[in-house]
């Protein structure tokens, strides 16, 4: 195939002379064939968020170091720049991490986030002599934890028997704080089933209401759609 107009051979394929820059014209009709996409790749949205936490990230790490620095220097110990700093770790790590990542697992991030709370709570505790730890602040937090963590794993698991769930954790979450007037009691001292009672039957009532509900078609329908759309 030639150039029509300054005789030039052409390539097959090619839409222009690269001599004259004249059309090319295909006595058989063969017109080159276009790409059915583009050749270039999708540019990914610029988030906004990561300004926002580098911003955050440097106000924490801002205000730590200057509480260490100024009970270092008029003080001459850490003093309560201790309860700043790892309040401020804390703070980052349960609220301020997991939003680095696109993708954030939140079944590692809660259970880490318990675990740091404990690590607070113990440093405060070493730090004002209290016993209280190990018998009420360890366990309740812990609590606390195992039963967020498996509300997050068992709504990630899907949308079937979303009312069941909910009664079944409900019901749970009334049953813990006997465990917790409980670790009360041992710790501090008390009478037994002194408040605990009340949530035990206010969760428990409602849990099962929504059990029966989670097993009744029609009930089933209707509340969901309330309470999850």
């Amino acid at each position: 195939m030639y150039c029509v107009y300054c005789g030039v051979r052409l390539q097959a394929g090619v839409a222009r002379c690269p001599l004259c820059d004249t059309p090319v014209w295909d006595p058989e009709g063969n017109a080159p064939a276009k790409p059915s996409f583009s050749d270039r790749y999708p540019t990914p949205p610029k988030s906004r968020r990561y300004p926002i936490l580098a911003f955050l990230t440097t106000l924490l790490i801002a205000g730590s170091l200057s509480a260490l620095i100024y009970c270092l220097t008029n003080l001459g110990e850490v003093s309560w720049s201790g309860y700043v700093m790892l309040g401020c770790a804390l703070v980052y790590f349960a609220g301020i991490f997991p939003f680095w990542f696109e993708r954030r697992e939140t079944l590692i991030f809660v259970p880490l986030a318990f675990a740091l709370a404990c690590g607070y709570l113990l440093y405060i505790c070493l730090k004002t002599g209290g016993h209280w730890f190990l018998s009420f602040a360890f366990p309740v937090t812990m609590l606390a934890g195992v039963l967020t963590t498996a509300s997050v794993a068992l709504f990630r698991l899907g949308k079937p028997r979303r009312l069941l769930k909910t009664g079944a954790l409900l019901i749970a979450i009334g049953c813990s704080t006997m465990l917790i007037e409980l670790f009360q009691c041992i710790t501090f001292g008390g009478r037994m089933f002194a408040w605990s009672l009340y949530p035990v039957c206010a969760f428990s009532l409602i849990g099962l209401f929504l059990i029966l509900s989670g097993l009744i078609p029609p009930w089933r329908e209707y509340l969901e759609r309330k309470l999850f759309v």
